[in-house]
Formats: C-alpha cells, structure tokens, sequence
C-alpha cells in the first residue's frame, strides 16, 4: 500500500528530518497506486498495477544544495538518504537564484481524492474494454485504448516548520477507432478525478461515430476557413499559451508576454475581450492540489480577463528581484464558454471545417506564439449547418493568439487534460497544406 495517510506520512516526514544537520533542509514524499488496461486489434493486449512510494530529501549549507531519494523509509535508511543529500551538497557550486525554504503555510483543503476511484477493480477495467471492442466490432472497426486509473499521495516537510499533504485520484482514457477498410479514423479522449462521471459506453460511441464517419475522405484546398475547433483541439494551442504566462521569460524579452517598451504585457489587451482565462484549485470539475511542489498555496487566479493580461507567473526569486509577490504558475487552465452545444455550433455555421483534434504541435516563432501542426482523427467539412463530408486532414500554421482574436462564439466547456475549454468557432484558421495521413 503506497498511499499514507496525512499522520503516516508526517511521522515519517519528521524522522527524516530530525537527522538533519544542514543549514535548510526540504524533504518531499509521494506514492500512488495505479492500474491499467490495453487493448489494440479489439483484443486487450496488457493489464497491470502498480505500487510506488519515494522520498527525496534536499539539503542546502548557504547556496550549495544536493538532492537525494530512497524508496525504504525504515530509520538507517532515512538517515541515509538525509546524509548522502548534505555529502552532495557539500561538493555542489553555488546557486545564485537559491531561496530558502517557505515558512508554515495555510492551505485550502482541496477537493482532489475520490473513494469510488481508488477503489477500481480489474473486472471495472475489463468492462470499459468491452465497451470499445464489441460496438466496435459490430461496426466493422477496430479498437485501440488506454485506461489508467491512480490513488496517490504528495506530503513535503521542511527545516522552517512547514508541512503539506494532498491526496487524489485520477482516471485518464484514450481510445482510437479505424475502420477495417483504412480510410476512417476517429478518437476520443476523457480525464476526471471521479470515476463516476466517466462513461466508457458514450466516449467509444463518439470515436466510433467519428471513424464511420470520416470514410473516404476527400481532398479540399488549404485555406483560410472558419474552423470549430473541439476542446481536444484548441487545448493543444492554448497549452503552449498557458506557458507563456511567465513573467521572468517576458521580462527578460523571451516570450509572446514580453512588451515591446520593455517589461511584461500585464495590463495589456492581446486576445478578444470575451476570452476570460483563469486557474482554480477547488474548482469541481478540475480540481488540483492546493499547493505547488515549492510549498506555495494555491488560489484562483486570473490570467486573462476580457482580453487583457491581468497576472503572470512570478517565482519566488524572480518576485524578489522584482520587487513584487510572488504568483505561482497555474495548476490548471479553465477558459470561460458559452451555452452553445457543438450541434448548435455546426447548425449555425454557413461553412467551416470542424476539427476533432491537433497534433504534432511544433513551435515556428516563440515571439509570436506561432505553430504548425496537422489534423487528425476525424475532420469534417460544414455547409449550410450540416456536416456534408469528411476531408483529408491538413497542416496548420496558427496562433492561438491570432485564434482568439478571430474568435466568433464560445459554446459549452467540456474538461480535457485537466483543464475546463469550450467549444470555440474560429474564423480565418490558417490551413496550409494536405496530409495523406488518415
């Protein structure tokens, strides 16, 4: 049993600790259990669990700090573990950005473990297996999936009198559908906290649908259309946005955020002023822990809101040198929508693509947030507010800072990759060139 409760995991946390003789000394403990199943072909293929607990203990004497792990917490090996991290801060430069560990912390009590996914059996993840292969099957097409399924725990510990401690749970499924005859292929992808609200029969439906669908594809030129994008679509642009919300990087003139005056966007419009961007750890649908892996509490925080840049992500070193509070970075994206449903969306659309999702996302032009990439799994050409035919999948050169600004509507949020995103209608989407690639 890898996951200790808040008490087991300070006991041990506080014996560790108690053999230290550095300056400052930071000790972090985790583990989780996890379970999984993997079909292709419409046969599963794998099936496994797993265990795993680790400790790692940083040790720091000034500037000079080394970092240790062990996965035995019995006594002689936490004072081990403790020893070898001050042996290897000891021959350690200098780090000059160093900052000593935070103080005691008061932190939210967050909303992330959920019995009913802990408890996941290997009969549960049978059946969600089942529910891809014989509807499969009877379709004439042929199923690839992966569910996983974890319990864990995270607890950190420090020389300056902090303790934290977070447990949650997560099940995350793929599944990729391709009919027998190669010319169709469709895909979906869900993640929750609760296993209760996934529902495998619905989920393989809708890649099922989509690989029926997308038969035969034809051949349409590159362009500039009006695009629906899915949330497992846009979320692949507005990752790399969220990433830029670092206000060392704009600072420092590396990134989309950086002026042109000098210093960060704060305060600036970028985006069209419906774009509301924030974070919420005790958010329902996308919970997260309620403090970052450097002891930091998490609160809601707004990133983006109608269309200009209220907060950047500053560290605790950057903060110092900029005279301001520190802003951790965000542990998740949740993007305001609208009550559209995706049906709506397509009906009101004279003509557009709609888009399943993006991949092989590469950076052209970091100044600019520009990116390549190509379609995948199921893109259909809209006419009239009815989907006529699929089309061959397309390369893209866009941003999702131009995307938003030629934003048309917002329609319902649906959570992917731990984060909230609405369906969106885009106007002008940059399509490049054709891939042959189904």
């Amino acid at each position: 049993m890898a996951i200790y409760t808040r008490e087991e995991a300070k006991k041990i946390l506080e014996k560790a600790l108690s053999f230290s003789k550095a300056d400052a000394c930071e000790i972090n403990l985790s583990g989780s259990n996890s379970g999984n199943i993997r079909y292709a072909r419409n046969t599963v293929s794998t099936a496994g669990y797993r265990s795993t607990q680790s400790l790692a203990v940083q040790s720091s004497f000034g500037k000079k700090v080394g970092t240790a792990t062990i996965d035995e917490f019995d006594d002689a090996s936490l004072e081990k573990v403790v020893r070898r991290a001050e042996e290897l801060a000891q021959l350690s430069p200098e780090n000059p950005e160093f900052m000593p560990p935070l103080g005691p912390q008061e932190y939210d009590e967050a909303i992330t473990f959920k019995e009913a996914t802990a408890n996941v059996t290997p009969e549960y993840r049978a059946e969600v297996a089942n529910s891809s292969i014989t509807p499969a099957a009877a379709k004439d097409v042929t199923a690839a999936g992966f569910l996983d399924d974890s319990a864990q725990f995270s607890a950190m510990i420090n020389s300056n009198g902090l303790f934290a401690y977070n447990q949650s749970t997560d099940v995350d499924f793929t599944v990729t559908m391709r009919t027998n005859d190669g010319t169709g292929s469709g895909w979906v992808t869900r993640d929750y906290n609760d296993i209760s609200k996934f529902d495998a029969d619905e989920a393989s439906k809708v890649a099922i649908d989509k690989a029926v669908m997308s038969r035969e594809a034809r051949a349409i030129e590159p362009g500039k259309y009006t695009v629906i994008l899915e949330p497992a679509a846009s979320i692949g642009l507005l990752r790399n946005m969220f990433r830029s919300f670092d206000a060392r990087s704009a600072d420092e003139g590396r990134s989309f955020m950086s002026a042109k005056e000098g210093g960060t966007k704060i305060g600036q419009k970028i985006v069209d002023e419906r774009v509301n961007i924030w974070s919420d750890p005790l958010h329902p649908d996308v919970p997260t822990s309620t403090w970052n892996g450097a002891g930091q509490p998490l609160k809601k925080t707004s990133w983006i809101e109608n269309g200009v840049v209220k907060n950047l992500a500053y560290s605790r070193y950057w903060a110092e040198q900029k005279g301001v509070d520190p802003v951790p970075f965000p542990s998740n994206g949740i993007m305001e929508g609208g009550d559209e449903s995706l049906e709506d969306m397509i009906k009101g659309t004279k003509k557009g693509i709609l888009v399943t999702r993006f991949w092989y996302i590469r950076s052209v032009d970091p100044q600019t947030l520009l990116y390549t990439g190509l379609t995948r799994d199921g893109t259909f050409y809209i006419e009239n507010g009815q989907i006529k035919f699929p089309v061959k999948n397309f390369r893209f050169n866009e941003s999702p800072i131009i995307m938003l600004n030629n934003l048309e509507s917002l329609g319902q949020q649906v959570r992917v990759n731990g984060n909230l995103i609405p369906y969106m209608k885009i106007r002008d989407f940059t399509f490049t060139s054709l891939s042959d690639a189904v």
